[in-house]
């Protein structure tokens, strides 16, 4: 079936038909439906070439993926461009992507915007100040950020998670558990996520007169394996944390392996709390010592980003409004009292 065919059957014009299936706000929600109802019914699909045409837009969301031999891609982007993929395949939309080099990926941005590749772009792993973000920001395009980029004196549009108030309230139970030596095992801090959570747990322990000692934070690359490493050097030294935050639940693999190693126990000797991005592979009440969690799903991040991507492209939302989610603390069984 073609346009035309199909806007015979629903007594349309092709105009209006094309402008519902493309989600213009002038098209009121009832003929929407209906049109986009009879489409999938009769297995209607725009060209789009012509699509291109009529409406100046491609149908594509863009990212631009960093390469290069110190570029890891690692499980949890995977995982929320999974969910991304998913509103985008139901909504007709494509996503590309463009590598770049990661230390130049701002050509690679100049170039899909200027050759009008994609109608709008995500932007992930911001770092404070991000030269990515201040960029974009000025060419004109629809675009989100996940996470963000602290340090500008200009509003951005961002869906993000509650990171500094996550790790303060794990900290802060923990506290009250009467922990007094914490360490915590982070990601990447030149990431604002990192920063945020290492600040988070800060601010906790400061409130009840503590500090959180620079060799009692390690900041990786978030894997098993060093998550096992980071662990090690915490609990072989003179004083050991009696408490770890980890951010990352694959990364809290790794600690419970090096406490299994080390001949101690969770949460004998060590409390755990680690931040669940809600892998459907790795459930944190499946471990040994059922895991307590800091949760918020990065599959449904991604499904969000996409949803307002499709929004902006649309015109259905305007602006530089940012989403910060609340983030769950869900106590299991790996904390306790702090050992005497």
């Amino acid at each position: 079936m073609n346009l035309k065919q199909l806007s015979h059957m629903l007594a349309l014009s092709q105009t209006t038909v094309s402008r519902a299936l493309n989600g213009y706000p002038e098209v009121n929600e009832e003929t929407r439906r209906r049109v986009v109802d009879a489409a999938k019914r009769h297995g209607y699909r725009p060209n789009p070439s012509a699509r291109r045409l009529a409406t100046g837009k491609t149908g594509m969301i863009g990212y631009v993926l960093p390469t290069g031999a110190s570029v890891d891609i690692d499980p949890h982007f995977v995982e929320f461009l999974s969910g991304l993929g998913d509103y985008a395949r139901s909504h007709e939309l494509d996503l590309v992507l463009s590598p770049a080099d990661a230390d130049d990926q701002e050509t690679t941005y100049r170039r899909i915007v200027a050759n009008r590749q994609v109608d709008a772009v995500y932007i992930s792993s911001p770092r404070p100040a991000d030269r990515r973000v201040a960029l974009v920001n000025t060419l004109g395009i629809p675009f989100i950020v996940h996470g963000r980029s602290d340090g500008f004196d200009f509003d951005y549009p961002f869906t993000d998670i509650d990171n500094e108030g996550a790790f303060h309230e794990a900290a802060r139970l923990l506290v009250q558990l009467g922990h007094r030596r914490l360490a915590l095992i982070n990601g990447d801090d030149r990431e604002t996520f990192a920063i945020h959570r290492e600040r988070g747990m800060r601010r906790a322990l400061a409130a009840s007169g503590l500090t959180l000692g620079e060799r009692h934070v390690c900041s990786v690359t978030m894997t098993e394996e060093n998550g096992y490493r980071a662990a090690r050097r915490l609990l072989e030294q003179s004083e050991p944390p009696t408490a770890i935050a980890c951010s990352s639940l694959i990364m809290s693999l790794g600690v419970v392996r090096a406490v299994r190693d080390l001949g101690l126990t969770i949460p004998g000797d060590l409390s755990l709390i680690a931040h669940d991005d809600v892998f459907p592979w790795l459930k944190p009440e499946n471990f040994s010592v059922p895991l307590s969690t800091t949760r918020s799903s990065i599959r449904l991040a991604g499904a969000r980003v996409a949803e307002r991507l499709a929004a902006r492209i649309s015109g259905l939302e305007e602006g530089a409004r940012g989403e910060v989610w609340p983030v769950d603390l869900v106590v299991r069984g790996s904390v306790a009292g702090a050992p005497v």
